[in-house]
């Protein structure tokens, strides 16, 4: 298994699950927390292992996984879609701040103030979220695309879960980056599919081992 294709599907399953838990949250209200907390982290990590910038342990990107398995299998159902559809448009959204140069400074300059909000309440807490989501609609939701998230009105008018969904959001631009830097490029989801699934598949039955295995 090649490093740098294992890197990129990592990060590939950083966006997936980044996107899950938006569409968890805007129809539910809710999502595992662990999953949640493990997007928020990927903010504060620098560059280096890409494992590492999800905590060092494949279980932590259980969903992201099980989500690009599952679509790239084409087993998917209308929330899958939106998950998809969140997805590409997330990589999108990185290629446009990709040549905002300006806008990359101020938003690495936000959340480096959002460090010590992070530091001092966790990872999840509200204050954090409220913090993220401020910084996301403060920048890329300004770009004239934006990303259209459907799911329970009664839910998202709520100002937590829309906070929880702009944090998420960043948190998936964060990968969409890192996916990036690793070499990847949005043709690998065509004309890569299939070696992109096989080690999706063979690092999602390595992290669901885990789960198990640490239970």
């Amino acid at each position: 298994m090649s490093r740098s294709i294992t890197d990129q599907t990592l990060a590939l399953a950083g966006i997936f699950q980044a996107a899950t838990l938006v569409s968890q949250v805007a129809h539910q209200g809710r999502c595992a927390e662990s999953s949640m907390e493990t997007c928020i982290r990927s903010l504060f990590v620098g560059p280096g292992d890409t494992l590492a910038v999800y905590g060092g342990e494949l279980m932590n990107l259980r969903e992201g996984l099980d989500a690009l398995t599952k679509i790239l299998s084409n087993q998917t159902r209308q929330q899958d879609m939106d998950i998809l559809r969140y997805s590409l448009n997330l990589i999108q959204l990185e290629a446009i701040l990709n040549r905002r140069p300006d806008m990359m400074d101020a938003l690495g300059q936000r959340i480096s103030q959002a460090r010590h909000t992070a530091d001092h309440f966790g990872y999840v807490h509200g204050n954090l979220i409220s913090n993220l989501g401020s910084v996301y609609q403060d920048t890329i939701s300004t770009f004239r695309q934006r990303i259209q998230v459907t799911g329970s009105p009664q839910v998202l008018q709520q100002d937590e879960n829309a906070a929880k969904v702009r944090a998420l959001l960043l948190a998936g631009i964060r990968s969409a980056v890192l996916w990036r830097q690793t070499g990847g490029r949005r043709w690998h989801l065509i004309l890569r599919r299939r070696k992109v699934l096989s080690v999706a598949r063979s690092l999602a039955e390595q992290a669901n081992q885990s789960v198990y295995s640490s239970r």
